[in-house]
């Protein structure tokens, strides 16, 4: 048996990492690339170790991007997000990752797939093909090449980069729609807080918003949560987690991406995303690092993959800065966004600041875009090796 060699660069994006493609390189049938790109990470491992394969066995490590030049006006970039599942042959294309899309600017710009200034900013515009928006990254320049070093610290990144900052246009309504998207609008029952009864849990108020990918926020208590957990406090309780995705489950339903709870949890694992959110209190983040109560606007985690993130997705930061700028949400109940728009909160480790352009149109909100900070870097370029079929 013969091994494929296929051009790739393995990358991090924010809190996130994964294996990069042209699309050139991959085959065009998608049921024989996903097969090919389960075998890139080593999924699925009866094991969870990903031992032989590029995956890191965790939901911000298992991750596949697709990107080539783009044909759609004012557009540089197409830009595709796989969620590779560990322990199933599953790759879900429904939803984006909001680090890793700090990561696509500079990996175009080192690939020639965009111009930009020997020195100064580069601004790469992005299609995200799953969901259908438009993603813009401001990637720092120097010499002609992409600036990754730098002094900019994010919370659950051990060392310092350049920093990278991101823009999400238009995140909340997929008006367009892409390859992974269901369209609707940004609130789909059209109410900011809905009441969910889930078996084993019981009734408890949600807001389902579309923001960077579908998300449910509910509150901490509700769940017999404090807001204040860690990935040791939570992961290793299996009847929690089971509430937990009944919850997720249930409201993917109740958002109109699934038929049924039992769809959502075999073939859309990856979004929509659960979140919960508490009034601030101090804690210690998983570094060790404590957070100050009167550091934050509130407290937030979310849920990926069926296990807590050990930071905060990009696309759970866009949804929360989303829904505190929006009178009315679960979220801006706890924390309402300031007059400049920003929102600060506490997540396992540690802080993060984002900030939402959201004005009110008669009786309508609407997101014109969220802003944040990321930093990315190149961890290895060159080829991987996949047995052929």
């Amino acid at each position: 048996m013969k091994q494929l060699r296929i051009p790739a660069v393995y990358m991090r994006g924010g809190t996130s990492k994964g294996v990069f493609f042209l699309a050139h390189d991959l085959p065009s049938d998608p049921a024989t690339r996903d097969r090919l790109l389960l075998r890139v990470i080593g999924s699925p491992d009866r094991y969870g170790k990903h031992t032989d394969g590029m995956g890191g066995a965790t939901s911000s490590t298992s991750k596949v991007v697709i990107l080539s030049k783009s044909e759609r006006a004012g557009c540089d970039i197409d830009y595709r997000f796989g969620q590779v599942a560990i322990d199933a042959p599953v790759i879900d294309w429904s939803g984006n990752c909001g680090n890793l899309s700090a990561a696509v600017g500079a990996f175009a710009l080192n690939a020639g797939l965009v111009e930009g200034p020997a020195d100064g900013v580069a601004t790469v515009r992005i299609w995200q093909a799953n969901i259908g928006k438009v993603i813009v990254n401001h990637v720092p320049m120097q010499g002609g090449e992409v600036q990754e070093l730098g002094e900019f610290e994010l919370d659950g990144v051990a060392f310092p980069a350049a920093e990278v900052k991101v823009e999400f246009l238009d995140p909340a309504a997929d008006e367009e729609g892409g390859d992974g998207a269901d369209g609707g609008a940004m609130f789909p029952s059209g109410k900011r807080i809905d009441l969910l009864d889930v078996p084993g849990v019981g009734k408890l108020e949600a807001t389902l918003i579309n923001a960077g990918n579908p998300t449910i926020f509910v509150d901490a208590a509700r769940l017999g949560l404090t807001g204040m957990e860690l990935q040791g406090d939570v992961n290793g309780d299996k009847a929690l987690l089971q509430r937990v995705e009944a919850v997720r489950a249930l409201g993917a339903v109740a958002m109109g991406l699934v038929g049924t709870p039992a769809e959502a949890t075999a073939t859309r694992p990856h979004t929509p995303k659960l979140a919960f959110v508490a009034r601030p209190a101090s804690y210690v983040a998983s570094d060790g690092k404590r957070i100050e109560a009167g550091s934050i606007d509130l407290l937030a985690r979310i849920f990926s993959m069926g296990v807590l993130h050990h930071a905060m997705t990009g696309t759970g930061a866009v949804a929360i800065a989303a829904a505190a700028a929006i009178p009315g949400t679960i979220v801006s109940r706890v924390a309402p966004a300031g007059a400049d728009g920003r929102v600060r909160f506490g997540h396992p480790s540690g802080t993060l600041s984002v900030g939402a352009e959201a004005r009110e149109d008669a009786g309508q909100w609407k997101v014109a875009k969220v802003m944040m900070s990321r930093s990315a870097r190149r961890l290895m370029e060159g080829w991987v090796r996949v047995p052929a079929e």
